[in-house]
């Protein structure tokens, strides 16, 4: 694991989760007061319109947005077979409750009878879904009616028939194992995916966790019949929760976080579930906020550039689209030592292990186009496609790489699940009409807290003067106020916010007062 920890960040109005690699940043997770992340959650929604030219529907579960539910996503006897294929090699995934599984030869084979979605719902039915994607910008959630219920040892596919046992178990004499013990242990007709928490693990805690979920489904399937359409039948664990149920040994061996009431309810958590990894949290007491502590901002305030400059002088341009992501790489002041070729060679490897750094740590899906410096030798060609693939190895998003084109060009995807990081921190500037970003006005409001707090035990003054753009000077009286506040009570100052019209949206001053 490389001296891996999870990071947690836990504040009222925003719970930051951290995944830790040699002092970088290689995972981060965003969580906010009102808009946390429906990934995993399951509704009771209601058919709203079913479009028989996109063999699609759209559903009422609630949200703001109708949820997008296509035909292949709809449960039917004819497609188990398709389904079993599909969960052979099933794996989980942190970013929410449905598993992402690996397209084998076997699965690609697998046809599947021709449906119309017509004879499968109808409008205004009540059906039972489950979001597999987030809603993204002006996209509605993805639902599916494939229900998948995680814990830390299995996830439970209750319209499943199948036995999976994850990927990431290699060893097959122990895939075996597993395989054989849930055959033996789950006494019904119920699929199960075995996760790589499982590894080595015995029977009873197996059976345990079982019998868990089973009572989940049983609660749901209560709560389903009773309920109106549309609503919230069963909600996913908060971002720190699955942070300990889905990294915490395997991904890292260390969980630090800074609230005292979120470390508690961690150790409350783990001691249902996993008491033998108490000993791996920690409450931080430090004075200096814990993302500071552990020089983690600068890893996100480089994860919203579009230009990021790597070490010999060269330099990466990342510019997301609508339908994709476009990465362009150039020497800029790198000139090299010996030859052309070899300068270019070099950049190009660079470039790769930074790409795929900030591929994950922005959290960037759907389709990604590469441009490298071209080169001459289809050898240099290779070792960069090669360095590529490597680098995402490391990625437990599911990802699929193209060989270079003549022109240079590596095209590839890489599962989406929730939305960028730039989109989850920033909004498109008005100052430009959307042809850059602007931080958000709330990001703005959290780095002003995290300022102050920064800077509150070198303060001497009896108060602060806050002087910020009016726009923020207005969220922290009204909506935001709650943030005024708490910073009142924690360095004991009052605070003065000062409009000034002058300012740019992101800028502010923090000035003391006697």
């Amino acid at each position: 694991m490389a001296n891996r920890k999870i990071i947690i960040n836990d504040m009222p109005h925003e719970t930051r989760v951290a995944l830790v690699e040699e002092g970088n940043i290689v995972e981060l997770f965003i969580e906010r007061q009102g808009s946390s992340d429906s990934s995993g959650n399951i509704y009771k929604g209601r058919v709203q319109r079913v479009l028989p030219g996109m063999q699609a529907a759209f559903v009422d579960v609630g949200l703001s947005q109708a949820a997008f539910l296509y035909v292949n996503d709809i449960r039917t006897d004819q497609n188990d077979d398709l389904e079993t294929a599909l969960t052979e090699n099933g794996e989980e995934t942190f970013a929410g409750a449905i598993p992402e599984p690996k397209m084998t030869g076997m699965a690609k084979s697998v046809e599947r009878s021709p449906v119309n979605i017509i004879d499968l719902i109808t409008e205004g039915q009540e059906i039972l879904v489950q979001v597999a994607k987030s809603p993204m910008g002006t996209k509605g959630a993805r639902i599916t009616t494939h229900i998948s219920l995680p814990g830390r040892f299995l996830v439970l596919m209750p319209t499943s028939k199948h036995i999976g046992v994850s990927r990431r178990i290699e060893d097959e004499a122990e895939r075996a194992r597993l395989k054989e013990m849930i055959g033996a242990l789950r006494g019904d007709h119920l699929g199960y995916i075995v996760r790589t928490a499982a590894e080595g693990v015995g029977p009873e805690k197996v059976a345990q966790e079982m019998a868990f979920l089973k009572n989940v489904w049983s609660g749901i399937q209560r709560k389903y019949q009773n309920a109106p359409a549309p609503c919230l039948i069963h909600q996913e664990l908060d971002i720190s929760l699955r942070a300990v149920r889905d990294l915490l040994v395997h991904e890292a061996e260390k969980l630090i976080i800074d609230s005292r009431s979120g470390c508690q309810e961690i150790i409350s958590f783990l001691d249902t579930f996993m008491p033998n990894l108490k000993d791996s949290v920690e409450l931080y007491e430090g004075s200096e906020p814990i993302f500071d502590a552990y020089n983690l901002e600068g890893d996100i305030y480089r994860a919203l550039k579009k230009k990021i400059w790597l070490k010999s002088g060269g330099y990466i341009i990342m510019d997301h689209t609508e339908a994709l992501m476009a990465i362009d790489v150039n020497t800029g002041r790198y000139v090299g030592k010996h030859n052309l070729e070899e300068t270019i060679l070099k950049t190009n490897l660079e470039a790769v292990k930074e790409i795929a750094y900030q591929v994950r740590l922005r959290d960037i899906g759907g389709i990604i186009i590469i441009d490298f410096i071209d080169m001459e030798k289809k050898a240099n060609q290779e070792k960069v496609f090669n360095a590529l693939t490597e680098a995402f190895s490391k990625d437990r998003s599911k990802t699929h790489i193209l060989s270079m084109s003549e022109m240079g060009l590596i095209q590839m995807t890489r599962k989406r699940i929730r939305q960028p990081l730039t989109r989850q921190l920033c909004e498109p500037c008005f100052y430009c009409e959307g042809e850059g970003n602007l931080l958000s006005p709330r990001t703005i409001c959290f780095n002003i807290h995290r300022e102050i707090l920064r800077n509150a035990r070198d303060m001497t003054g009896a108060g602060l003067t806050l002087k910020v753009n009016p726009m923020i000077a207005e969220l922290l009286l009204g909506e935001e106020s709650y943030i005024i506040s708490s910073l009142e009570k924690t360095i004991a100052r009052q605070i003065t916010i000062y409009p000034e019209s002058r300012f740019h949206l992101e800028e502010y001053d923090v000035l003391e007062t006697y």
